[in-house]
């Protein structure tokens, strides 16, 4: 420490440098400080938020309901003026904001809760998005001031701010920040572990900050970052405190040329730091620990940053670098990064998906030769990365955890219903007694529950679960053991796929038979509806297209699914990204066409329509002859009832694919996998991803893009290379028809699954050449004005309605599991012949 107070007589010109330096700093092109609701401009943390009031023009919203409190009742809190006032939104309302400088920008949210005439904040829950990306969903800010801070590119004229207040809710907000950062800040590569590789395209993920921790000093506040972040201090999350000694030595900082700057971290984060306590004792050998509360199921990007303010020559610092048990720099010396003392320098690490609830960033000796027993660390920021919609929910350093709705309702509903549920296992034993010949040792496997309460097996997930399946004899709860057997004990070499939800295995059970084993993740609350939700939906619904369930495991608390193995893996990885072949023009409309036939039924093929919710091409599966099966039901839902035209829910689903008016009204109908499956076939026929942000910017989202070049009737300019004068003008034009109406930007205007699939039939045969071009046929929905029965091609009774005609004709399609494709094929080759579509003559005519 005696180098540290050799320079206490300088800290009046290292104080006028830093605010040289600060004055000198970063200048955000974009630069919009907003405090919501309030009618003059607020100074905090050395900025000017300016006033938020009813003339607003980047605000749109139903109601201007403005709320206010006095200072005293938060008077604890850092920045208190910008808590006084609030926004409240009773719908959906927006911020519109002008963008400049293209690029990635912060998006900082502030919310406290309190009370203002009949709206209790505390109460308040919503979801927030971003350029149609949901950041928050459906946060609920307790009580105390939080910040959430997010980072994502912007690549277009304008960035829209959404707030979604959930059913019977409201949203509201305080304070916001949307401001450029630099480009250097997010490089676009960073390093792995376990294994040790690369990880390419950080620069476009979406990031949300968890945690910003100055090691060894105290609080930095927004006022004294250039980019106006904060920095906590580390003693909160240190395992031992006993173990490491804090470090002052800001003046040693020195940024050279091509390092790092400023904008990476300020003086007072690199100038200071968390040494090893070592005592003096050469033998000393432990590591400093600090430990995080995480959110499962996500990767993560680790910032690590050093600087060497405690060495008096180089080369004396070694140590190891470690995050959870892996070593990820080992005999780091920092004085080689740059052949001098006191320079700034950090590093990159993208963790798995955190199936751990906490993270532990450890440092200590090395084991380099006559190494003094030392280690350091001056900063850390990690960042939760999620591109897509399923909800990026809060993680609040220092909070306790909320208690989720969900919980609470599943335990009501457990009372209301163990009675009723009580009948019903004793009901099942009775009927399974009367069961004649049944030889209980035939099978190992326990049977499917009806309501998950008679688990056999410990530490069930369903366990006073109701499930509403009705299906008893579709699927079987597996023996955790015979899953290990099936996978080798889930050999990581034998992975075929990762979700959301967890690990895809490729299994063989002892008869066999080929199996996918979808392995959750057996801590996440999501992770378990999404089980619960894939067992309810699939045990009802059987059909050719859609992806068999054979069974489950629930046991040792693990959430395992076993579905039928598909041979060629999905639809996404033979359309780009691996270096499967080509698939041709007819392929590629057979799967389009069994993908509609499994949506199709899910819409139409029980009392209450399903709802896919997540049609994309990685959830279309394809079997060892490429016919398709629509696989993933754990984001799936029930339809509206009779007298009802939506489901209100909150948004989820993948970003591209996403139905705009369920993203900006959360009203969800059939419609909206309608919409999903439309930027499928785009997809199928451009064979690239739904978004691409390294593509010129009006490149990006496939589908705004091919939809110009349809309307403009040049499609053919931006099919796959590989199907370049492969397919029929005619065929082509009425696919982009199809995909065109997919997208229809409201769900009215888009035609039904069967129509979908009666057009993309009537595709295959004009690229057959079966069918001549009639030159007034622009409907895309004309085909659906056909009649036929399927046993029987003949024309139906002609007191039958068309829209009657087209549903009986639609669903004998999707009974008909027994028709082989050839048969189907015949069917359709004679209804779409052009003498076939003539109208019926009606009596009397």
């Amino acid at each position: 420490m005696s180098g540290v107070r050799r320079f206490k007589p300088l800290v009046w010109v290292w104080f006028l440098f830093c605010l040289l330096s600060l004055t000198n700093g970063f200048d955000p092109i974009d630069n919009y400080l907003i405090d919501c609701g309030s009618n003059t401009n607020t100074p905090a943390d050395n900025r000017v938020f300016r006033a938020d009031n009813s003339g607003s023009q980047m605000l749109s919203t139903d109601e201007n309901i403005i709320a206010n409190t006095t200072a005293n009742s938060i008077s604890a809190i850092t920045g208190v003026r910008l808590y006084q006032t609030a926004r409240i939104f009773k719908g959906m309302s927006s911020y519109k904001f002008r963008i400049q400088n293209k690029g990635r920008h912060w998006i900082r949210l502030y919310f406290y809760p309190f009370v203002y005439q009949e709206y209790d904040m505390s109460l308040a829950s919503f979801s927030v998005s971003a350029q149609r990306i949901v950041i928050l969903s459906n946060f609920q800010p307790k009580k105390g001031s939080v910040v959430k801070e997010f980072s994502l590119n912007v690549y277009s004229d304008e960035l829209i701010l959404e707030f979604a207040p959930s059913e019977n809710s409201f949203a509201f907000v305080n304070a916001l920040e949307v401001v450029s950062i630099p480009a250097e800040l997010i490089p676009d590569e960073a390093q792995t572990f376990s294994p040790t590789g690369q990880y390419q395209g950080l620069s476009q993920q979406v990031l949300e900050t968890a945690y910003r921790v100055n090691m060894g000093g105290l609080l930095v506040s927004p006022s004294n970052d250039t980019l106006g972040r904060t920095w906590l201090s580390d003693q909160d999350f240190l395992v031992n405190k006993n173990l490491v000694k804090s470090v002052s030595n800001i003046p040693a900082v020195t940024y050279v040329t091509g390092g790092p700057t400023r904008e990476i971290a300020p003086d007072s984060v690199y100038g200071t730091a968390s040494e090893m306590n070592s005592g003096g004792d050469p033998n000393s050998n432990f590591n400093v620990t600090w430990e995080f509360d995480m959110d499962t199921g996500f990767p993560y990007l680790v910032r690590l940053h050093f600087c060497d303010i405690v060495s008096k020559a180089l080369n004396q610092l070694y140590f190891n670098v470690f995050v959870n048990a892996s070593i990820v720099s080992q005999d780091l010396d920092l004085s080689i990064k740059n052949n001098r003392l006191g320079t700034p320098y950090f590093v990159d690490f993208v963790t798995k998906s955190s199936v751990s609830n906490k993270l532990r960033i450890s440092v200590g000796r090395s084991t380099v030769k006559d190494a003094d027993p030392n280690a350091i660390l001056n900063g850390l920021e990690i960042m939760k990365m999620n591109s897509s919609l399923t909800g990026l929910g809060p993680a609040i350093p220092a909070t306790a955890p909320k208690m989720k709705v969900g919980l609470i309702v599943g335990l009501v509903l457990a009372g209301v219903f163990s009675i009723a549920m009580l009948a019903l296992v004793l009901l099942f034993l009775m009927r399974t007694r009367k069961v004649s010949g049944h030889d209980q040792n035939s099978k190992i496997w326990m049977p499917f529950s009806m309501i998950g309460g008679n688990s056999h097996s410990t530490g069930s997930k369903l366990s006073n679960r109701p499930l509403e399946s009705t299906a008893s004899n579709q699927g079987y709860r597996f023996p955790f053991a015979v899953m290990q057997d099936a996978t080798n004990s889930f050999d990581e070499g034998w992975v075929i796929g990762v979700g959301g939800f967890g690990k895809v295995y490729k299994g063989t059970l002892k008869d066999g038979t080929k199996v996918a084993v979808k392995r959750g993740n057996s801590k996440s609350q999501q992770g378990l509806a999404e089980f619960l939700t894939e067992i309810e939906m699939l045990s009802q619904f059987r059909h050719r297209h859609l992806v068999a369930l054979i069974g489950y495991c629930d046991e040792r608390n693990e959430m395992i699914l076993v579905y039928e193995y598909m041979e060629n893996g999905t639809l996404k990885n033979h359309l780009y990204g691996s270096e499967l072949p080509s698939l041709s023009w007819k392929q590629r409309l057979d799967i389009c066409i069994g993908s509609a036939r499994g949506l199709h039924y899910l819409h139409t093929g029980n009392a209450k329509a399903i709802i896919h919710r997540d049609v994309k091409s990685a959830n279309i599966l394809l079997d060892e002859n490429f016919m398709s099966k629509v696989a993933d039901f754990g984001l799936s839902k029930a339809g509206p009832e009779l007298d009802q035209t939506h489901v209100s829910t909150a948004v989820k689903g993948s970003f591209g694919y996403l139905d705009p008016e369920y993203f900006r009204r959360q009203q969800l109908t059939e419609k909206s996998d309608v919409y999903s499956f439309g930027v499928v076939l785009f997809e199928v026929l451009c064979a690239r991803p739904v978004i691409d942000p390294s593509l010129p910017r009006e490149q990006v989202n496939l589908a705004e893009w091919a939809t110009k070049w349809q309307t403009s009737g040049q499609l053919d300019q931006i099919i796959d290379p590989n199907l370049a004068g492969k397919i029929r003008a005619d065929s082509l034009r009425k696919f982009g028809e199809t995909a065109e109406k997919c997208l229809a930007e409201y769900g009215v205007d888009r035609p039904t699954m069967g129509d979908v699939l009666w057009n993309l039939e009537y595709v295959l045969q004009l690229q057959d050449a079966m069918v001549s071009h009639d030159p007034d046929e622009d409907s895309i929905n004309r085909i659906g004005e056909l009649s036929p029965l399927v046993h029987n091609v003949n024309l139906m009774d002609s007191n039958t309605s068309i829209t009657d005609q087209h549903q009986r004709f639609a669903n004998s399609i999707d009974g008909l599991d027994d028709v082989s494709e050839s048969s189907m094929s015949q069917v359709f080759s004679q209804i779409v012949k052009s003498e076939g579509r003539q109208q019926p003559d009606m009596p009397g005519q």
